[in-house]
């Protein structure tokens, strides 16, 4: 995760219009990032250059700056690709954060603003967005972490980037942990995806039904069902294996997608005893339990 004990680097954050860059950036501001709105993407260079300078000022610039551009620029990906590369050849780390949201979700935000969106021309909102996610495609596909913003709200936002940027000690790339249930669809920004459906529902157990994933009874039941403790410690394994890889990779951020039904027993429970899992191998863990509380 980048902080100020890591190798300098700029984090960079795109994505959808509405979707919450602005937020976003926000957010790092709020914890002492060096923060640059609105950037050309083929600014970064001279972006870099310019905290380079600044850390001789103060050490902690440019180990914690971050910009946000978007597609203004018509050429967005082209210079995005070679600024990257350009500052990978001078040996500064750049971390891609992507921002997205449903399409029904960026309509609602742009229609209580009262804003056109801005590639919508002639069009509607929708033609818009369309045009939008299909020229960020790629650059969504190269990014290092996808947040999706569809069920968050400012302040929910704000704490999951403080979550994955505040300082930490912890060795390799942050491992956010979330369960949900399949009924409300796959979370988007997932890197991994499991499914604990083959472990018996305590849905069907009368006393366990009302409870949730972060009830003993319920974290007791699931756990001690056939199958339980092999998938666990198999997949603690891998995860052992697959983590200090994506290290080496340069990828920071690894978000594991924990499913079952409905996202309030089997999910819940796995995903939080997988993290503590991790977390006492040293991983540096967060878990997001999405569907909790939902009927």
């Amino acid at each position: 995760m980048p902080d100020a004990d890591s190798r300098a680097g700029i984090v960079v954050i795109t994505g959808l219009s509405g979707a919450g860059r602005a937020t976003a950036a926000k957010s790092l501001e709020d914890l002492g990032w060096f923060v640059v709105e609105n950037l050309p993407p083929s600014l970064l260079p001279t972006m870099a250059d310019l905290a380079a300078r600044a850390n001789g000022v103060n050490g902690s610039v440019s180990r914690m700056a971050a910009v946000v551009v978007d597609v203004r620029s018509r050429a967005f990906g082209t210079d995005l690709k070679s600024a990257i590369s350009e500052l990978a050849a001078r040996g500064v780390a750049v971390h891609l954060v992507f921002l997205e949201a449903a399409d029904q979700t960026l309509v609602r935000r742009f229609d209580s603003e009262r804003r056109p969106h801005p590639l919508q021309g002639d069009g509607g909102v929708t033609d818009g967005i369309a045009a939008e996610r299909e020229l960020l495609r790629e650059v969504r596909g190269d990014a290092d972490l996808v947040v999706d913003t569809s069920s968050l709200n400012v302040h929910e936002l704000r704490a999951r980037m403080r979550d994955y940027f505040s300082s930490g000690t912890s060795a390799g790339p942050r491992l956010s942990i979330v369960s949900f249930g399949y009924k409300y669809g796959l979370p988007v920004d997932a890197d991994l995806v499991i499914d604990c459906r083959f472990l018996p529902n305590p849905h069907w157990v009368a006393e366990l039904a009302p409870m949730t994933g972060q009830d003993a009874p319920v974290r007791d039941y699931v756990l001690s069902r056939p199958g339980a403790e092999e998938f666990l410690r198999s997949y603690t394994e891998l995860l052992e294996v697959m983590l200090p890889g994506y290290e080496r990779e340069g990828k920071r951020f690894v978000a594991l997608a924990v499913g079952c039904t409905g996202g309030k027993h089997r999910s819940v429970t796995i995903a939080a005893e997988l993290a503590a899992r991790m977390a006492g191998a040293g991983a540096d863990v967060q878990v997001v339990h999405r569907d909790l509380g939902r009927d």
